[in-house]
């Protein structure tokens, strides 16, 4: 659901968006999200001030005054601190989806490998999964706390509500704090799955009828982009089928006796 509404998370105080976000760090720090002081989180206070965490702090360490805020042109309006140099990303997003009032961004350990090699999150193997996030595409890597990283960003955002990041990590949003933070723990929980699933041998994948069913529903509940983009780029089980072929025993012993002719004319 696109649209410039003033979401519930924006009619908290500030005080309760910064204990928020030092939870969240504590949370992202607890599952190993983001060891040393990597990732950042923002919360959009209004229509023309973001808080976010500063550069160089552990998250699992954050102290309410320790956050800082700026105006949508990343310019600082206060804090003892510097923001971090990957907070253009996070503008970006908040440009792009007026419903986007919270980014979270993390270096989950197996979301952050798929992000490094290269593969998308595009399968159709859990219907949570397809309900609450669909496909979470790759962005190319792009230098972080450069122009080049919300350039690369871009054309995923409108559709999507997370993005690995080439070589880099994960960044997620939603139109409050802790739904960005699902998202993130989301989608290393389908990372993960799809790993175990990939190491297996086997992936049983949902149709595109039941894909189609689950859209349907994402859509009712009025929840993110909307769903054509991911109805298109996930993989289902009617993606692997292959076509089949009938051919009656006559059809077939005429196939084998040219192939045999063919051969005995080479030798």
């Amino acid at each position: 659901m696109h649209s410039g509404a003033i979401s519930s998370g924006m009619l908290k105080a500030e005080s309760e968006h910064r204990r928020d976000i030092c939870v969240a760090g504590q949370w992202l720090r607890e599952r190993g999200f983001v060891p040393s002081t990597d990732g950042n989180i923002s919360v959009r206070l209004d229509t023309h001030r973001v808080l976010t965490t500063p550069t160089c702090v552990n998250k699992g360490l954050l102290e309410p005054d320790d956050l800082i805020i700026t105006g949508l042109d990343g310019k600082k309006l206060s804090g003892e601190r510097g923001p971090s140099s990957e907070l253009g990303m996070h503008l970006l997003i908040y440009r792009c989806r007026p419903d986007i009032h919270a980014v979270c961004h993390a270096h989950p350990p197996v979301a952050s490998g798929f992000a490094a090699a290269g593969v998308s999150l595009n399968k159709a193997l859990l219907c949570e999964a397809v309900f609450s996030l669909g496909t979470i595409p790759v962005a190319p890597y792009a230098m972080p706390g450069t122009p080049a990283l919300s350039a690369a960003l871009e054309p995923f955002v409108h559709g999507h509500d997370a993005i690995l990041m080439g070589n880099h990590g994960v960044v997620a949003y939603g139109p409050d704090l802790f739904t960005a933070f699902g998202r993130m723990e989301a989608a290393e929980h389908i990372a993960r799955v799809t790993l175990v699933t990939e190491l297996l041998g086997k992936q049983n994948l949902l149709s595109s009828g039941d894909v189609a069913q689950l859209l349907a529903l994402r859509a009712r509940a009025g929840l993110g982009p909307p769903a054509a983009a991911h109805a298109e780029t996930l993989v289902t089980s009617d993606a692997n089928e292959t076509e089949r072929i009938t051919l009656t025993r006559q059809e077939l012993d005429a196939l084998i006796d040219d192939a045999l002719r063919n051969y005995r004319s080479r030798q």
